[in-house]
Formats: structure tokens, sequence, C-alpha cells
């Protein structure tokens, strides 16, 4: 176990590296611990599809590097991978597919691996319609499917499968012996929840800024940045991992990691520009980078992705200054799946739907495009009326992990760190599958609404959705025990004090 020590800390990206002149020692008795971080290019080509919207958007401009980013750790015969994808979601079957292939190659339980999406909007197609999702409807369905919808390309899925086998089987293969630390950042103006109560007394999702009606913020946020970093035994930093709550919404508009960009910038001039940062997403359902109560113009792509970006790698950047890194024991993994039910429309709003979708397609238009969306949510519920709901918890010491599939409101996350017995709880959204948003049941109330609220192909649980994914969550960290926090070396007894202090003062 040990401090590390800094000799310089550049604010440039080409500036800085973190030196140590000490080496971790593995405690004795304790099994073998090591770490592996590797990541993989999954950069979408110009014109193929921009997700993030209920219809289609074509990428024209390249800004940055969309990546897979994996950190695995091994403790004795034990090992358990985190993957952050560069996408705005990942589908079920590209997981189970790539879990499958991670056992068969290198060996890893497929329950053992995390697999999350960042949900950068300015990424590749990965959803929101799926290939052949629809191909059991009638020819109407069809074309406002897969002419007028957001669709994942079949051979881009295939490559982020590809690339997610590859990076985390070469995270595994170079692991070498490490030591963890664990640690928090605090970042307030990064991430603000986007629902307003407004006077009227219903809730709206960005009200805009200057609104008189605004009557005060309908939720919280989660400013906590976790952080867990593993160094060599040379004391040179490996990887880390990052959690925060905020959208990956601050992007350029094109091809571009979005703010995790300038979040790997920062953590990479301060420690050496090989360091891979592995981002998996907190709990940011209702939480964006979009400030409605500010009176100043809003920034733009780029300086929002800056902004954002640079504000959580400065906190990790100190996070992982400050930790103490030692052995970092136990792992463990667990999970379960729910089967959630959907929401179905009502009869007379589905009619109104079907003659609304009929008329000549107007994705500019909110009233035509969530018509739209009404008519693929009654085909959805012909084949699929539930929803396989993975909920999975990954532990490393004193961490743990908790995903689930959804865009995943901020205040269940609060509440299972709350309620776990860890020190540091992770909560993880959009891993493993994608089940769209997924509110509060006091959003359904009669005070509640909102864009989150509106039922679509992509969101449509039940009310009850969230409450039954946290129980879940919280009820996983409870089956596990935490492992101890590294801590520094205990000070050397008092031997007096220091005697250039320790005189009275001289005034003559």
């Amino acid at each position: 176990m040990y401090r590390r020590s800094f000799l310089g800390l550049g604010l440039g990206l080409s500036i800085a590296r973190t030196l140590s002149s000490q080496r971790y020692d593995p405690v004795p008795g304790l099994p073998e611990q090591t770490a592996g971080f590797a990541e993989a290019d999954i950069t979408p080509d110009i014109g193929m599809e921009r997700p993030g919207n209920y219809g289609k958007v074509i990428h024209r401009q390249f800004f940055d590097s969309c990546k897979v980013r994996a950190a695995v750790f091994g403790s004795g015969d034990s090992r358990v991978a985190l993957v952050g994808l560069d996408v705005l979601v990942i589908p079920r079957q590209t997981v189970a597919a790539a879990r499958e292939r991670l056992r068969d190659v290198c060996g890893i339980e497929p329950r053992a691996v995390m697999i999350a999406a960042s949900h950068s909007h300015s990424s590749g197609p990965t959803g929101m319609v799926l290939p052949g999702q629809y191909d059991h409807a009638d020819a109407f369905v069809q074309r406002l499917a897969y002419e007028q919808s957001s669709c994942a390309d079949a051979s881009y899925l295939k490559l982020v499968e590809d690339r997610i086998v590859s990076a985390t089987c070469q995270a595994d293969a170079t692991r070498v012996p490490a030591a963890c630390g664990f640690g928090w950042g605090h970042e307030t103006a990064a991430g603000i929840n986007r629902r307003f109560r407004m006077k009227n007394g219903l809730t709206y999702t960005h009200p805009r800024q200057g609104n008189p009606d605004i009557a005060g913020p309908a939720g919280p946020t989660d400013p906590e940045v976790g952080v867990i970093g593993a160094w060599d035994a040379r004391g040179r930093l490996l990887g880390c991992t990052v959690n925060y709550a905020c959208h990956a919404t601050a992007g350029p508009p094109g091809i571009s990691a979005n703010w995790i960009y300038w979040m790997e910038r920062v953590v990479r001039g301060a420690f050496g520009p090989d360091v891979v940062v592995a981002f998996l997403a907190g709990a940011n359902g209702d939480v964006t980078q979009v400030d409605n109560l500010s009176p100043h113009l809003a920034p733009s792509g780029g300086e929002a992705q800056r902004f954002v970006g640079g504000r959580v790698g400065a906190e990790a950047v100190k996070a992982l200054l400050s930790m103490t890194a030692g052995s970092f024991g136990p792992l463990d993994h667990d999970s379960t799946v729910l089967r959630i039910s959907r929401r179905a429309p009502v009869p007379r709003r589905l009619a109104e739907a079907r003659e609304l979708a009929r008329r000549t397609p107007d994705p500019a238009s909110a009233e035509w495009v969530f018509a739209k969306e009404t008519v693929l949510l009654d085909a959805l519920l012909q084949t699929e009326p539930a929803v396989d709901v993975e909920v999975q918890a990954i532990q490393v010491g004193p961490a743990v992990f908790v995903s689930n599939p959804a865009e995943y409101f901020v205040e269940y996350g609060l509440r299972i760190k709350r309620e776990s017995p860890f020190p540091y709880t992770f909560p993880v959204e959009l891993a493993n599958g994608f089940v769209g948003y997924v509110p509060t049941e006091e959003a359904f109330g009669p005070n509640g609404g909102g864009y989150e609220t509106r039922l679509t192909s992509y969101s449509n649980l039940e009310i009850t959705a969230g409450t039954k994914i946290a129980d879940a969550s919280i009820g996983l960290t409870k089956r596990m025990t935490p492992g101890k926090s590294p801590e520094p070396p205990a000070h050397r007894p008092f031997r007096g004090p220091w005697s250039y202090g320790n005189v009275p003062p001289q005034v003559e």
C-alpha cells in the first residue's frame, strides 16, 4: 500500500506525467491482484445515422473518435470486466453475443461482464429501431419504423460487438499486478436537472431559459464523480473508471464521444497519453448540461462538450491525486433479470395516432412524431408485451457498480447509494441493453409530466419499473460483503514537537 508522490501536474494534454519512486508491495497471504485496461475504435463512418432522435439524422462531420474502453480486474482466479462504450445505447442481443464470445475466447464469465453505453448523442447507429424488429408488422408500420425512424445498422452493431471482445480480451491479456485506489470528486455545475415545476401545477422538461412560469426544479442532481484508479508496481497509472450522472448531449454536431472525449483529455493530460479512462454513466435520465435557470446564452456544442468533460475530468484527477492505492479484493458479481410489462396506449389515442401517422411524414412536427411512436409501440406490443430488464452488480473491493438498462432518473440512483452497504456505490444506467426512460412514480402523478413520461416505442415500461429496479439493485448489493478501503500508512508514534517550531515568540 502506498501514497503516490507527484513531481508535477500540467494543465495541457502534452504536459505532465505522474511519477512515483515507491513500489506497491502485495499484502502477504492475499491472492495476486491484477488490473488491465484497453481500448478499441468504434468511430462510425460519415453518412451513417446519428442516433438520439425519433427520426433520421445523418452524420456529415467528424470531430473526435468513439471508443470501447475496457477494464478487467483480477484477484486469484476471479475476474470481472467493466466495459464503457461511446454509443447512445447497446442492444441486449449485442451484449449477449459479446459475453458469450468473451467466455469462449478469454474465459470471463458472462455475468461478470458489464457493458454500458455512455449515451453519446453524437455516436454511431446502435439504436433506436433494431434490424428486423418490425418485420412482423404490416407495410405501413414497417415504413414508419425503417424509413421514418432512427435505426441501428447491423454491420455497425457487429463492429461494436467485435471491438468489445477485442478490447476486453486485450485488457485481460495485459493484466499486471496492481494496486487500486477509490475516491470521489464533486462536480455541481456540469449536471443539472432538466425537469421543472411550473406554476400551472405540472412538470415540464426543458421549459427553456427565461420562462416566467417556472416555479422551481422538479428533481435533484448527483454531483459525485466516482473514481477507481489502478497503478502498476512502478507507480504508473494504468487506467481508471469514472462514474458521473449527466446526459452525453454536449457534443458538437457530428461524430464525437461527446463530453467524455474532454474528460479523457484532462485525465490523460495529468497522467499520460496512454491512460485508459473507462466511463460508465450514472443515473441521469433527467440530468443534462443545460441550465434552464441561467440568464446567459447557453454554450454551443463544442463549448458545452469542453465545459462538462473538462470539469468532470478535473474532479477525476483530484480524486486520483487524493486516493490511497492498495489491495482491492474481493471481487464478486451477481445479477437478476426482471420481467417488466410495457404500458399500452388507450384505444382512443391509438386510433387518433394511426390517422395522424398516415398523413405526409413531418419529422419537424412533435404531434406527427409521437403519433408515429404510438403506432410503433402498438406493433411492438404484439410480439413483446413485456421486456427483460437485467440488474447487475459487480464488486471491486469496497466499490460496487450496480447497473440497469434504463435512462434511469437520478432520484433512484441516489436511493441506491443511500441504501447500499458499500462505501463506494456507482449506479450505472444503459448497461446490458436499453429500455428507454424510467421516471419516478411521482412523475406520472397529477403534478408530473414532461418528455420522459411520453409513451413511445422507446419508453414504455410500467409506472412501477423504477422502484422494482431500485429494490433489485439494493438487494444485490446487500448480498455482497464490501472490501476494506485502502488507507495511508499510520503515522509513527509521537516523539515530541518539531524543534524549529516549539519556541516562544521572539519580539526582540
